[in-house]
């Protein structure tokens, strides 16, 4: 008896293993889509709400938002290079620094479908971009300060990545639409997505040049940034602010009018779109791959009157 107990369990056991080892390679027959973003920011939870919305209506996918260790062109890349060796089916990058990354973007694009967002890589093999466009943002980030200083005034920039495309484009784009004012962006300064540094740019640019009236955080946490230096150095409201995204702080700033208005994207539609169409893709459809491999996803102006029913729509995009 005890040993056809014994069989029994065995055989038993052997059933559970083989059901645990089916599922698993069912899970793992699921294609895979990555969204590697350039650095850690609140900035990318929106995104996180896009890739989770998408994750939900197609479930016979998975979905993951990467987060590199640091703003680094060669820790992105090592990220990328895992998740290729890993299977995954289809990786959509901002990049740290595409004009330093071609080859290695390459590398990547040869070995699974490559999409960009946020910052393009156009001389690459990517598939597509989906995102904003950077010089039109840089531009409505040119309105707001024609409309704060009409007399005229001397900006400083501030940004994460002075190599990125996405940081150059929203600065042609903004001298450009700053052309035939009085209002000149004299200088950016990046701090390599470090928030400290952020910050102390800032405080430098405060002592070190007396003459800015205008301050512009070309990236989302540049922003935040530029209103604590500014509230700790007593000279918040004396200096116009042009911010770029939506963090907390900047709505906060912009709706107490220390902050004249901020340019917003949309991370969320980013992510959300751009899963749909890497899993439609990678399913065999590239209906959705326009000629051109450009997706535009608009940029909008958030003034103060505009805050309340922007962070409300926020709310209801992560489902809260």
């Amino acid at each position: 008896m005890k040993s056809i107990l014994r069989s029994t369990a065995v055989a038993a056991g052997a059933l559970l293993l083989g059901l645990s080892a089916v599922s698993l390679a069912a899970a793992q027959d699921k294609p895979t889509l990555a969204f590697v973003v350039n650095g850690a920011s609140d900035f990318w939870k929106a995104a996180e709400a896009g890739v989770k919305k998408a994750q939900a209506e197609l479930p016979d996918y998975n979905m993951e938002l990467k987060y590199p260790e640091q703003a680094s062109v060669a820790i992105q890349q090592r990220l990328m290079d895992d998740l290729v060796t890993a299977g995954v089916k289809a990786i959509m990058v901002s990049a740290v620094d595409p004009k330093t990354s071609t080859d290695g973007l390459n590398k990547i694009a040869s070995e699974t479908a490559l999409f960009t967002t946020d910052s393009d890589a156009p001389q690459t093999n990517r598939v597509a971009y989906i995102g904003s466009s950077n010089v039109d943002a840089g531009k409505q980030a040119a309105e707001i300060a024609k409309k704060a200083m009409p007399d005229g005034g001397k900006c400083m920039g501030f940004v994460g990545l002075l190599g990125a495309d996405n940081a150059k484009e929203r600065i042609q784009g903004m001298k450009d639409g700053l052309e035939g004012s009085k209002i000149e962006l004299v200088d950016v300064r990046g701090d390599d997505i470090d928030q400290t540094r952020a910050k102390a740019n800032v405080e430098d640019a405060l002592v070190a040049n007396p003459d800015i009236t205008c301050m512009v955080g070309f990236y989302s946490y540049n922003t935040p940034r530029i209103y604590e230096a500014l509230r700790d150095s007593g000279k918040l409201g004396q200096i116009t602010v042009v911010g770029f995204d939506d963090d907390p702080i900047t709505l906060g700033g912009v709706k107490e009018g220390n902050i004249a208005g901020t340019v917003v994207q949309q991370p969320f539609e980013w992510a959300y779109q751009g899963m749909k169409l890497m899993a439609a893709y990678v399913g065999g459809d590239k209906s959705g791959i326009p000629e051109n491999k450009l997706i535009i996803v608009p940029t909008k102006i958030i003034g103060k009157d505009d805050v309340d029913a922007y962070a409300a729509n926020l709310k209801a995009m992560a489902g809260n």
